[in-house]
C-alpha cells in the first residue's frame, strides 16, 4: 500500500462507505438547492422586466400615442370646421376628445408609482383643458357659419400657440416614455444574460462537482475495494503470506481487517496442519514399521500355532503313552506312590494337551478368515448342544431356549464356541444335588441392529467382585480338583463377542445362579419391539 494510501486511511477511517454516500448525495442534493434558488431568482428578475416592459411600458406607449393622436384629429377637424364652418368636421372632435379620455384614464393606471410620467401626464392634461377652455370649446359650440368667423384671428392664434405647448408637453411625455423603454429593455437584456450566464455557470459547476465527486469517491471507496478483492483474490489463489492491510471507509477497514485475521489464522492452521502432516507421516513411517513387526510377529505365532498343534503335542502324547505302558506293564511291580506319580505324569500331559488346544483357539479367533455370514443362531445353538450331549445326559441338565432364535452375521464355527462355553460352564458350575436348569433367551437391543443375549444358570454364580476377573485368560475361581478346565473359556467367550462387534457382560443383580447378557449384531431383519428384560444392564 502506498504512502498515500496511508495518508487517505487516517483522513477518511472515521467515514464508512454508507456515510460517503450519503455525504456526497447531500453535496449534490445541496448544489440542487442552491442552483433552483439562483435560477429561480434570475429567473424572476428576467420575468419582472419583461412584465414591466410587456405590460406597462410598451401599452403606456401606445396610450401616449392614442392620446397625441386624439389630441391632432380634434385639432385639424376644429381647424377644418374653422375654415368651412361644416359640421361633419366636428365628428373626429368629438370621436377624438372620448378616445382622449380613455387614454388618460389607461395612462394614470399604467403610470402609478412613476411620478415623472404622472407629472408628464398631468402637463398635458392641463395645457389640453386649456386648449379646451380658450379655442376648442368656444369654436366647437358656435353653430354658424358667421358665428365661427366672428371668433377672429386672434383667437385662432392663441390657440395654436397652446397647442404647440400642448405639443411640447406631448413630445416631453414621450421622450420620457421612449427613455423608460430604453431602461426597460436593457434591464430585460441585463436580466437575461445574468439568467443565461447563471444556467451556464450552474451546469458547469454541477458538471465540475461530478467529476470532482466521482474522483473522491474512486479514491476513497472504489481503490480500497479493488484493492481488498485483488489481495483476497491473492490468498485465494495460495498466496498466504500477501499481508492485506487495513485502510479507506470504516466498514471496508473493518472488512480488511477480519479478512486479515482470518488469513493469518488460516496461516497458522496451515503451519499446524504441516507440522501435523510431518508428525503424521513420522508416525506413518513408525506405524509401517510396527505393522511390518506384527506381521513378522504374527508369522512367527503362526509358526509357533503349528509347532504348538503339531510338535509339542506329539512329545506330550509319547509321555502319555510311555507312562500308561509303564503302569500296564510295571503297575504290579511299583508301590502306591509310584502308580501315583504315574497318573500325575499321564494326567499332566492331558492337562498340557488340553491347554495347548485351548491356547490354539484363543489365538484363531480374529486371525482365521473372514467368512462371516448370515446365520440363524439356532444352528449353531444345536450343534454345541450336540456337542455337550454326554454332559448333559450325565447331569440329567435342561436346556431351555426360544422356538426361533434371530438371524445374525458372524462365523458359525465361532458362534458354536460361543454357546457351548456359556452352555458348558452353566452345566459345569451346578448346585450338589440339583438337576442344571439352562435358560436362553433373546430380544432387540436398544442400541439399533443389535441382538440381546442371555444365558441363565441355577448353579453357584458369580461373586460380585469377581465378575471382570472371569473374563481374563487363565483367571480361575475355584481349584482343579474342585472344577476342572483351564481358566480360558469365558475369555474366549469375550473374544468372540468383540470380534462379532457387540459385547457380554454377567447380571450381577441375579441372585439364582449365573446370567450373562451378550450382544451380536442383525443382519438387516427387523427385530422385535425391545423390552429390556430384567438386568439387562452393563
Amino acid at each position: 500500500m502506498t504512502s498515500s494510501a496511508r495518508r487517505d486511511s487516517g483522513l477518511v477511517r472515521r467515514l464508512t462507505v454508507l456515510s460517503w454516500f450519503q455525504t456526497v448525495i447531500a453535496c449534490m442534493i445541496l448544489l440542487v438547492i442552491i442552483g433552483t434558488v439562483v435560477g429561480a431568482q434570475v429567473v424572476r428578475q428576467a420575468n419582472e422586466a419583461g412584465n414591466r416592459l410587456l405590460d406597462h411600458t410598451v401599452p403606456a406607449i401606445t396610450d401616449a400615442f392614442r392620446l397625441e393622436t386624439a389630441l391632432i384629429d380634434q385639432e385639424t377637424g376644429l381647424r377644418g370646421y374653422a375654415l368651412t364652418a361644416d359640421p361633419q368636421f366636428l365628428q373626429p372632435y368629438d370621436s377624438g376628445r372620448q378616445q382622449q379620455d380613455r387614454a388618460t384614464t389607461r395612462l394614470r393606471n399604467l403610470f402609478a408609482g412613476q411620478p415623472r410620467l404622472l407629472a408628464d401626464l398631468d402637463a398635458v392634461v392641463r395645457l389640453a383643458d386649456q386648449w379646451y377652455r380658450g379655442y376648442a370649446e368656444p369654436l366647437a359650440t358656435a353653430s354658424t357659419p358667421d358665428a365661427v368667423r366672428g371668433l377672429g384671428p386672434a383667437s385662432i392664434d392663441r390657440g395654436k400657440a397652446i397647442f404647440d405647448q400642448l405639443r411640447t408637453a406631448l413630445d416631453t411625455q414621450n421622450a420620457d416614455l421612449a427613455h423608460m423603454r430604453t431602461r426597460d429593455t436593457a434591464e430585460l437584456d441585463h436580466a437575461n444574460t445574468v439568467r443565461n450566464s447563471a444556467l451556464i455557470g450552474m451546469i458547469v459547476i454541477f458538471v465540475l462537482a461530478v467529476l470532482v465527486l466521482t474522483v473522491l469517491v474512486r479514491r476513497l471507496v472504489v481503490r480500497p475495494l479493488d484493492y481488498l478483492a485483488t489481495a483476497s483474490r491473492q490468498v485465494a489463489d495460495g498466496d498466504f503470506g500477501r499481508r492485506i492491510d487495513a485502510y479507506g471507509p470504516a466498514d471496508l477497514a473493518a472488512v480488511a481487517t477480519a479478512v486479515e485475521e482470518m488469513r493469518r489464522r488460516i496461516v497458522a492452521e496451515l503451519s499446524a496442519s504441516r507440522e501435523a502432516g510431518v508428525v503424521l507421516e513420522q508416525q506413518k513411517v513408525s506405524l509401517d514399521a510396527q505393522a511390518m513387526e506384527l506381521r513378522r510377529s504374527n508369522a512367527e505365532l503362526e509358526q509357533f500355532a503349528y509347532v504348538a498343534s503339531h510338535d509339542l503335542q506329539e512329545p506330550l502324547r509319547k509321555v502319555a503313552s510311555f507312562c500308561q505302558l509303564l503302569d500296564k506293564r510295571y503297575g504290579d511291580m511299583l508301590d502306591e506312590r509310584g502308580a501315583q506319580y504315574i497318573y500325575y505324569a499321564v494326567d499332566g500331559a492331558k492337562r498340557m494337551q488340553v491347554l495347548i488346544n485351548d491356547l490354539l483357539t484363543f489365538s484363531r479367533v480374529g486371525r482365521l478368515s473372514d467368512d462371516s455370514t448370515p446365520t440363524t443362531l439356532d444352528q449353531p445353538l444345536d450343534k454345541a448342544i450336540g456337542n455337550l450331549s454326554a454332559l448333559i445326559e450325565e447331569t440329567g441338565a435342561r436346556v431351555e431356549s426360544p422356538d426361533e432364535l434371530p438371524e445374525v452375521t458372524g462365523v458359525p464355527v465361532l458362534l458354536t464356541m460361543l454357546w457351548q462355553n456359556l452352555i458348558g460352564n452353566a452345566i459345569k458350575f451346578r448346585r450338589p444335588d440339583t438337576e442344571p436348569v439352562v435358560r436362553v433367551t433373546c430380544a432387540a437391543d436398544q442400541e439399533p441392529g443389535m441382538w440381546l443375549f442371555s444365558v441363565s444358570d441355577n448353579g453357584i454364580g458369580i461373586a460380585p467382585e469377581f465378575v471382570e476377573k472371569v473374563f481374563v485368560i487363565f483367571q480361575r475361581l475355584h481349584s482343579r480338583e474342585e472344577y476342572d478346565g483351564t481358566g480360558l473359556g469365558l475369555a474366549l467367550c469375550k473374544k468372540i463377542v468383540e470380534y462379532h462387534g457387540g459385547r457380554i457382560w454377567i447380571d450381577t443383580d441375579y441372585a439364582d445362579g449365573a446370567r450373562f447378557w451378550f450382544t451380536l449384531s442383525t443382519t438387516g431383519t427387523t427385530p422385535v419391539e425391545f423390552s429390556e428384560p430384567e438386568g439387562a444392564s452393563a
